[in-house]
């Protein structure tokens, strides 16, 4: 078993412990340049192809739909909502 593989099927092993899938609740201050950060890769991870055997690979759709909510909602508290879009669109321009 390739070392991947080992540490996807770990990964997935430590998901499904219970109570895992239990809200908790975090009170972080980050700076507007981490939220944005942050974003951004959360973003860049989900956009990450699904292999098999991969990390991103073990999880779940509606799980990685939940990721991408955080990191709009931490852009929505942090009031950069509208920067974002514009730092994507601008990104996107230059891509093509």
């Amino acid at each position: 078993m390739s070392a991947k593989n080992y540490a996807a099927k770990v990964f997935d092993t430590v998901l499904s412990i219970p109570g895992m899938s239990e809200p908790v609740k975090i009170d972080l201050k980050i700076s507007r340049k981490n939220v944005l950060l942050l974003s951004h890769f959360i973003e860049t991870g989900l956009q990450l192809e699904k292999e098999e055997g991969s990390l991103i690979g073990s999880i779940k759709d509606d799980e990685l739909n939940e990721l991408k909510n955080v990191s709009q909602e931490c852009l929505q508290k942090a009031g950069l909502v509208e920067l974002n879009q514009k730092l994507l669109t601008f990104i996107e321009d230059s891509n093509v």
